[in-house]
């Protein structure tokens, strides 16, 4: 069993100070976790884990704790490319298709479907001996590229973080009663800082991964909320198993709504019309859902809104049962599922427990726009079209203000001149 924190940003690839745990920083320095994205990779009791990291402040002032299930050996660690969690976003990401109606007065002519792309969403090591005074043990350390890794135990989680702070860190305020569950659990804890002579000319911190052995499928999200000053966190899970879906257990899972038509203007507001839409879903479940944005064979996609990842960066994110031959042009033993989580301490009380499905039925979140014909209406099919037109987007209002809760009078006023009219006063009717 092992646990950490994570977060994410809506729809563009994450920024900021993300990763599993918590960051601890010397002196004053002001880190938490402002958004997250990770990839675990899970079949049977193995797991890989790739953990997304956009830090931008000083390489001195770097630090991460996560808590593992044992003692890692140095091969079961290391370092992945970022640019593979940006292809996990772009190819899974909630998308917008278009369509352009044909001309009414002409014959019907094949639609041509165009997919949009997903906007842009993304030290020295510690002393044994200072360790032992504190109930602390170095059950091990590494260099690993750019980072100085230490596992440690502990006997109490206020020795733990006492020992962090006199080793010149600054912890968040809530660190020991964070620490304390895991440390009850005889867990391990995983600390990477940054070597600065191996990260001499290092323009960003690479992702770490971690391989191990777990009967738990879990993803610990309490430690993290202890620096989470920013208020709720978001995160992305991109689960990669031999096939299934994957759903949390004690969570309720929901899909987010999809397969709608909305109206044209989104086009150029696709990331804010998604961020409302994920708030208003996430209100209407009382803040308490894992929603899932993408579940597919990752054989095949229909449409692809990016080329699917190689069996190359598959086998680099740890997908290790993978053979490159036979899987061409159709399924092939792996499903991805795409899990965005908006979380805080009153609503995900217990760290993300998950579990493998046997549903390997395809899901994504997708929303349909249609372009109106802008040309000669003056047929008697023409004349139909429009009034065809005029219903459709009264639909499309309606469905957008179930999906965001904005209300009637700001979709019309965006909508502008294809705004439907608005319906006669109730009481029009009455004296006819």
């Amino acid at each position: 069993m092992w646990k950490a924190a994570l977060l994410l940003s809506l729809l563009v690839t994450p920024r900021a100070d993300a990763f599993c745990g918590f960051f601890v920083g010397k002196a004053d320095a002001k880190l938490f976790n402002q958004a997250s994205q990770i990839a675990i990779v899970r079949d049977g009791v193995h797991t890989v884990l790739t953990m997304g990291n956009d830090y931008s402040g000083p390489l001195t002032e770097f630090a991460l704790v996560v808590p593992v299930p044992s003692v890692l050996r140095k091969d079961q660690i290391h370092l992945g490319d970022k640019k593979l969690l940006d292809r996990l976003a772009a190819y899974s990401a909630p998308r917008l298709v278009e369509y352009t109606d044909s001309d009414p007065c002409e014959l019907p002519r094949a639609r041509e479907e165009r997919v949009m792309m997903p906007m842009a969403f993304s030290a020295s090591m510690p002393k044994r001996a200072a360790a032992k005074a504190q109930g602390v043990t170095v059950e091990a350390s590494y260099t690993v590229g750019e980072y100085d890794i230490v596992l440690l135990s502990a006997k109490d989680s206020g020795g733990l973080e006492s020992y962090l702070r006199e080793s010149g860190y600054r912890i968040p305020p809530r660190a020991a009663e964070a620490l304390a569950p895991y440390v009850k659990q005889k867990m391990k804890f995983f600390v990477a800082r940054v070597n600065l002579k191996e990260a001499h000319g290092v323009q960003q911190l690479r992702p770490l991964q971690m391989a191990f052995d777990s009967g738990r499928f879990m993803l610990p999200i309490r430690l993290g909320m202890a620096n989470a000053a920013s208020g709720p966190q978001d995160l992305i899970v991109y689960a990669m198993t031999r096939n299934g879906r994957v759903e949390s257990t004690n969570y309720q899972t929901a899909k987010m709504p999809g397969d709608l038509d909305v109206p044209e203007f989104v086009q150029k507001d696709f990331g804010g019309f998604y961020k409302s839409a994920f708030a208003h879903a996430l209100q209407s479940h009382d803040g308490r859902a894992v929603f899932t944005e993408y579940a597919w064979n990752m054989g095949f996609c229909d449409p692809c809104s990016a080329p699917p990842l190689t069996p190359g960066e598959l086998a680099a994110l740890g997908v290790f049962w993978l053979d490159d031959a036979g899987y061409h042009g159709g399924g092939m033993p792996l499903t991805l599922t795409r899990l965005h989580i908006r979380y805080d301490g009153e609503h995900f009380p217990e760290d993300l427990m998950f579990q493998i499905t046997g549903d390997q039925e395809p899901f994504q979140a997708r929303y349909v726009l249609h372009h109106a014909f802008r040309g000669d209406l003056s047929c008697a099919a023409g004349k139909q079209y429009v009034q065809q037109l005029a219903a459709r987007r009264h639909a499309e209002a309606v469905t957008l203000a179930q999906l965001t809760g904005w209300s009637p009078a700001t979709i019309a006023a965006r909508m502008g001149p294809d705004a439907p009219p608005a319906p006669p006063a109730w009481w029009k009717g009455i004296w006819r």
